[in-house]
């Protein structure tokens, strides 16, 4: 029996070592093709620059991404032991994202920060978001799925801030964007030599851990029988991992996915143990972030410099995380498919008065209500009446469309989905807009209104595609769409980050679009945005009865005729045109789309004809204030209003994912 016992574990360490000495090999071919020419040619005996830049350049950036892989590879396998979650990594949690977030805030408000130590200011940002993530999924005894859908939402969010504020700092843009898409260019070797005594030091206190970490596979029950404490070991095991991901993230930005990549290719290559999985965890992330930043160099050729490898290994780590999707246990439901209702302190007619006054107030205070050239309060009036009102309606109005169609198409998701926490911007709706938008941007020379709605469109309906192929399988649970579409964003964002990491000027535009500022806006586009607005949410307030029969369940919406699957389509579809029309004028990150259907059901409408007007009402309200505090809080100089609602919308969502299970 011990001989077999052997033979079994011989062959499970076979496996991952035979992937990474073939990801190692075919990683030193490629670095040899890399460095080569420098080595073949002949050198200058005062002076020789390519033996220089391979020196102080290209060694030093090969080392960096072996430690860089390696650590991000331990820390999502440690992630992943002590979380009991086949999914979790520094990405996924958002861990990275809260250390970027944190290094590009010192950066521009508190360089001196900066000067005191990078790490900690990373260790900061990382270990805030951390305990976020973690208290959540705490109450919801650490679910895989609840874990996992706050650190990517806390993970765009910390993003897409960010970004915003690397746009409003010009000068920064381009070195800053291309750092924090994770940027693997040295220029010495300081950082590798830095990395490598801290990642040793870590290691060595994980490597401690290991055999309580293993024991965790007996349960939690067993382990503590057998004297593991376990709050401890978790606090210890999230600490280092913390500190990797922080670590790399303060040296080279953020990498996506290597430690999600890493880990399930160790599993799925024979490693089976605790042990095992994370030491090979370790060595073949090493490998595989060297692979795929030699592949980056050599297809990048001169803009090897400008293009970022953590925004590459997202792109291709995205659509692992769609595979991996049915690993997750789905018996953690976010909501559950009834409709829970809520006592109402007001009458129906009550509460529709508070809205329509609410709204109304939202609209005057929008268009009347400024601050003037010297900074005071004043009510618009007299001489400047027709020339800042001529300005500020087009906005306002396209505000308060954008708004209403993102919150009715809100409703139509979560009501289609079962879900509370779906929206166009969580599911990642959005951001396929703004992939096309982007494709019209680069594609087409000067993309007209119509182009852009075309392009953004397109992206809006691929990505509900995806996500209902991907979902049908399992009978379009919430969870796996929900992670379908945070993880198609990742994607697409990724995919953004490498087009603006290029410099070319088109990005910058591109940005500022993405940002939801109404500064563009003109008459006509506004124009066409209301009357977009009309259209689709007349079209909406049509599919009234599909949308009060599918919360009911499949069975039962099938007995009373509903073609579930063309039904399905059409309200997808209708959600893609609605946040594709409403993306053109406030952006892909504006959280009304969550908020506005949450509104409208805590002010007791519950049915569907009744929700989504409410809800478009509260959602424009939303977006036309939003427009005017980022006109008015930091004048003379003006926040996008996307940016703004977003500010809310995200802490938002943190407090829905804050109650407790039912």
């Amino acid at each position: 029996m011990t001989s077999v016992a052997s033979t079994r574990n011989g062959l499970s360490n076979l496996g991952p070592m035979l992937v990474f000495v073939g990801l190692l090999g075919l990683a030193a071919l490629l670095a040899w093709w890399l460095i080569a020419p420098v080595l073949g040619a002949p050198g200058s005996a005062s002076y020789d620059v390519p033996r220089m830049v391979l020196t102080y350049s290209t060694l030093p950036r090969l080392a960096t991404a072996l430690l860089a892989g390696a650590a991000l590879s331990l820390s999502g396998a440690m992630f992943q032991q002590v979380l009991r979650n086949p999914i979790a990594d520094p990405t996924t949690l958002g861990i990275s994202a809260g250390a970027n977030l944190a290094l590009v805030v010192a950066a521009l408000f508190a360089p001196a920060l900066l000067g005191l130590g990078r790490d900690l200011v990373a260790l900061a940002g990382s270990g805030i978001v951390a305990l976020i993530v973690v208290s959540l999924g705490a109450r919801r005894g650490f679910s895989p799925f609840s874990l996992v859908l706050s650190g990517l939402v806390v993970s765009l969010w910390c993003g897409a801030l960010a970004a915003i504020l690397t746009l409003l700092n010009d000068r920064y843009l381009i070195s800053l964007f291309i750092w924090g898409a994770g940027s693997l260019a040295q220029q010495s070797w300081a950082i590798p030599i830095a990395l490598s005594w801290k990642i040793g030091v870590l290691a060595v206190i994980g490597a401690l851990v290991l055999r309580p970490l293993a024991l965790l596979e007996l349960g939690e029950t067993t382990a503590s029988a057998l004297g593991v404490r376990l709050s401890r070991l978790r606090f210890i095991a999230i600490c280092v991992a913390v500190a990797l991901a922080a670590f790399v993230t303060s040296a080279v930005g953020v990498i996506g996915f290597i430690g999600l990549v890493a880990p399930t290719i160790a599993r799925l290559s024979g490693a089976r143990r605790p042990v095992e999985t994370l030491i090979w965890s370790t060595f073949i992330g090493a490998a595989l972030l060297l692979l795929a930043d030699v592949t980056v160099q050599l297809l990048a050729g001169q803009m090897a410099e400008f293009l970022p490898t953590g925004a590459v290994t997202a792109i291709f780590g995205s659509p692992l995380l769609l595979l991996l999707l049915p690993l997750l246990k789905t018996r953690h439901r976010v909501l559950q498919n009834t409709v829970r209702i809520r006592p109402r302190a007001l009458s129906g007619r009550g509460a529709w008065a508070m809205i329509v006054a609410g709204a109304l107030a939202a609209v005057l205070i929008s268009l009347f209500v400024g601050r003037t050239g010297s900074g005071e309060w004043n009510w618009l009036h007299g001489e400047w009446l027709d020339q800042i009102f001529a300005l500020r309606a087009p906005r306002v109005f396209a505000a308060l469309a954008s708004g209403a169609m993102l919150a009715v198409a809100g409703v139509i998701l979560q009501r289609l989905t079962g879900n509370e926490m779906a929206s166009p911007e969580v599911l990642g709706v959005s951001a396929g807009a703004t992939f096309g938008v982007t494709l019209a941007i680069f594609a087409v020379a000067a993309p007209g209104l119509a182009s852009q709605l075309g392009f953004a469109t397109f992206g809006a309906l691929v990505v509900l595609v995806v996500i209902f192929l991907f979902a049908i399988r399992s009978g379009l649970a919430p969870e796996r769409i929900l992670l379908a579409g945070i993880a198609l964003s990742a994607m697409v964002d990724a995919v953004v980050g490498v087009l603006m990491a290029t410099g070319d000027p088109r990005a910058v535009l591109l940005l500022r679009w993405m940002s939801g500022s109404t500064y563009s806006v003109d008459k006509t586009s506004a124009i066409v945005v209301s009357i977009a607005a009309i259209v689709l949410i007349t079209g909406a307030f049509s599919a009234r009865r599909w949308l009060n029969i599918l919360p009911l369940g499949p069975a039962a919406a099938s007995s009373l005729g509903i073609a579930l699957t063309r039904t399905r389509l059409a309200l997808f579809g209708l959600a893609g045109l609605l946040s594709a029309a409403a993306t053109l004028s406030v952006g892909p990150l504006s959280f009304v789309g969550l908020m506005g259907p949450h509104l409208a059901r805590e002010a007791g409408f519950v049915r569907a004809l009744p929700q989504m007007a409410a809800a478009a009402v509260m959602g424009g309200s939303l977006m036309m204030l939003a427009d005017f505090v980022g006109r008015v809080v930091v004048f003379p100089y003006h926040l996008p209003a996307g940016l703004v609602s977003a500010l809310v919308g995200a802490p938002f969502l943190m407090l829905m994912l804050r109650k407790k299970a039912g």
